[in-house]
């Protein structure tokens, strides 16, 4: 039999979880409402000037069209689009693997990071559209130089982010935990990582924003898949509208890997956003 107590408390949970939902929904108002209320004007904007201009639909297509595009393509869109997530994931994975140990490295050896850290900096902004084509030519036409190239793109923005976060470590609890006699690892997990968390992140936020963009280019330059692949065939046939369609997905993906990124933020450093 339940006490008086906890019929109150059950009672009281419904209005409570509606409470909270509530404020979600009004907090995600807040944030998003004004970035949705500008791209729906600058579609009603774009709809009305097509419609009264008479441009022709090869040259912009109306927003309709694009939707029409996304909807009768879909099944090609979405062949195209897993290629596209496939290298794209891959590449980005070696690339915060391989970021992750060498940023380790720096912040461990001072010779190393005083031989490497200016070149890591220095490559950092070499441009995508410089390697696309030695990528092609090393590696071919296959998913390996697609890889690759989405691995070097996001590498430095994540190596370069970790290492100065490292480097930020609070040096009065260095010298305590020494004084304690902590390992290194002890060292690493109290102190150097928690600190370096938040530039590691923003850092991957850089590196998963232009993930696809790097993949898309790659594939544009030479491949036989992918959004890339998609919006070269779409660009020779006239089917504008084929093209926007790519480009929409290519956004939506980006936009996509970028709030997966915040999300995972949120949840591992949750005092960067009290």
């Amino acid at each position: 039999m339940m006490t008086p107590n906890q019929t109150a408390q059950q009672l009281a949970a419904p209005p409570r979880r509606t409470a909270k939902l509530r404020t979600w929904l009004y907090q995600a108002l807040v944030r998003l409402g004004p970035a949705a209320l500008l791209g729906a004007l600058i579609l009603t904007a774009w709809q009305l000037y097509v419609t009264t201009s008479g441009v022709l639909p090869t040259v912009l297509p109306a927003p309709t069209r694009v939707a029409m595009a996304l909807y009768t393509n879909a099944e090609l869109l979405l062949q195209h689009a897993l290629v596209t997530l496939a290298q794209t994931a891959l590449g980005l994975a070696i690339a915060v693997v391989s970021a992750l140990i060498l940023a380790l490295a720096i912040d461990s050896f001072a010779l190393l990071r005083r031989a490497l850290y200016p070149w890591l900096v220095a490559f950092r902004t070499v441009p995508i559209i410089v390697l696309a084509p030695l990528m092609l030519i090393w590696f071919g036409f296959g998913m390996l130089p697609k890889v690759l190239l989405v691995s070097f793109f996001c590498f430095f923005p994540i190596v370069v982010a970790t290492a100065d976060g490292l480097a930020r470590s609070d040096p009065e609890l260095l010298k305590l935990l020494r004084a304690m006699k902590a390992s290194r690892w002890q060292v690493l997990r109290l102190v150097r990582w928690p600190t370096a968390l938040p530039s590691f992140f923003s850092g991957l936020r850089i590196a998963a924003a232009f993930s696809v963009a790097a993949s898309v280019f790659a594939e544009y330059v030479g491949g036989y898949a992918g959004l890339g692949v998609l919006m070269l065939m779409a660009t020779n046939a006239r089917a504008t509208p084929l093209v926007f369609a790519a480009v929409v997905l290519t956004a939506l993906a980006s936009f996509t890997l970028f709030a997966l990124v915040s999300v995972i933020e949120r949840r591992t450093v949750p005092w960067q956003h009290r």
